[in-house]
């Protein structure tokens, strides 16, 4: 993703990697491990871009507060497509930018 597209404010969506006894509904790409216990499975987040920095990285900031620092270059990273912003525009709208829960 071409860093100086991005400003704060920005949606984006990022391929999370997760892994559980049970996937929920929103998991994709479901892999058991090798064991059998467990699944290994990908799940969109929704965030707001809270900075750009000067390093390549972007932080982001989800809707509970919490931060996460993210290599402009990640290939997980993407900007929303158009039906996306409009499908999923409450999870981005949850994001208020700059705000921390207590």
């Amino acid at each position: 993703m071409d860093v100086s597209k991005l400003k704060p404010g920005d949606w984006v969506i990022y391929r999370k990697q997760k892994s559980s006894t049970s996937p929920g509904e929103r998991a994709i790409e479901v892999r058991p491990a090798s064991g059998g216990e467990t699944y290994f499975y990908m799940v969109d987040k929704f965030w707001i871009v809270d900075e750009v920095l000067s390093d390549g990285t972007v932080r982001l900031r989800t809707r509970r507060g919490k931060q996460h620092t993210v290599d402009a270059n990640d290939l997980r990273l993407r900007t929303p497509r158009w039906w996306e912003r409009w499908m999923y525009r409450n999870r981005f709208e949850a994001v208020t930018p700059g705000s921390v829960d207590a």
